[in-house]
């Protein structure tokens, strides 16, 4: 089912972590939220699962081929209604795509400097803590 009630919309998001502990994120080419960093993800169509949707949106917004996981969480933006995903990749190459006008892993300090300079979906850095997401790498060379 797409729809919590007639004016909200349901969504999915992957939560990704690469193997040095960044947060795959994009960056957002379309309305709500233009121009900045968020979680990929999107609406579940007609008749798909939260899981198709998962792998559906990833695939169009980053490139890779993701396996959902763990329930992560659930956040409402307007009449939005997004529930979160852990997901491992299996495939594909990183690239941005659809919705998105860039895709990146990013690590835990690029993130706060995106929060700090208001280029971070709205309450995104207070969710991904509360949900004990956030990305381990701290900025460091390797």
């Amino acid at each position: 089912m797409n729809t919590v009630s007639n004016s909200t919309v349901r969504c999915v998001g992957g939560i990704v972590h690469d193997e040095r502990g960044r947060i795959l994120l994009i960056r957002r080419a379309n309305e709500p939220g233009r121009g900045l960093w968020s979680v990929p993800g999107g609406r579940v169509e007609p008749g798909e699962t939260d899981e198709a949707a998962v792998i559906r949106e990833m695939r169009e917004e980053t490139g890779l081929n993701v396996m959902p996981s763990t329930y992560v969480g659930n956040a409402r933006r307007g009449r939005y209604d997004i529930h979160d995903y852990a997901c491992s990749v299996t495939g594909g190459t990183l690239r941005a795509g659809d919705d998105a006008d860039d895709a990146r892993w990013i690590d835990a300090v690029t993130l706060i400097e995106l929060d700090e300079s208001g280029r971070l979906a709205e309450l995104l850095l207070v969710t991904l803590r509360d949900w004990g997401v956030l990305p381990t790498a701290d900025g460091s060379p390797e």
